[in-house]
């Protein structure tokens, strides 16, 4: 993470210091069971002090793809390893304050390989039927924004099909 204040004229024409925060990418992945489960993460957020649902997710390193930062993470969480990958969704969640961006992709036929590697990542795994997503989001049992992005575009991918084209 790095703080950056800079010098930017408004389109009034007044100048004003603009704090930005620069953080790396984000790549997500919203792995789905041929009986439209999504594979989800229980964890705490030591920050906000709240348990809740997540997609698994992760920083894109240096020299990696986005989509292979978020195969990586899924298998490193969860111990899946994603068969057919697509991007489901491009987000950039608080442009006003942060030039990160979030790519989410959908991972089918996902099949388990090894015990996740990153042990305090989550409390437990669940797959989760997509027909409960909608009520877990109104209970705020979902609240990260990639999350809630990801799974939301999920519903409507269901509904749609892939890029709207359903």
């Amino acid at each position: 993470m790095r703080l950056r204040s800079l010098d930017v004229e408004q389109p009034d024409g007044a100048r004003t210091d603009y704090h930005v925060v620069r953080l790396r990418d984000l790549a997500v992945t919203a792995a789905v069971d041929d009986r439209q489960r999504v594979l989800m993460m229980w964890r705490h957020r030591f920050v906000t002090d709240t348990w809740a649902w997540e997609l698994p997710m992760g920083l894109v390193e240096d020299g990696e793809t986005p989509e292979t930062a978020a195969a990586r993470e899924l298998e490193e969480e969860t111990g899946w390893r994603p068969g057919s990958m697509r991007e489901l969704i491009y987000a950039q969640p608080a442009a006003g304050i942060t030039d990160s961006q979030h790519f989410v992709f959908r991972a089918d036929g996902a099949r388990r390989v090894a015990e996740p590697t990153e042990r305090n990542e989550s409390d437990r795994l669940e797959w989760i039927p997509l027909s409960e997503v909608h009520g877990m989001i109104a209970r705020r049992e979902i609240v990260s924004s990639a999350t809630l992005v990801g799974v939301m575009a999920l519903l409507l991918d269901r509904e749609t099909g892939p890029a709207g084209q359903g």
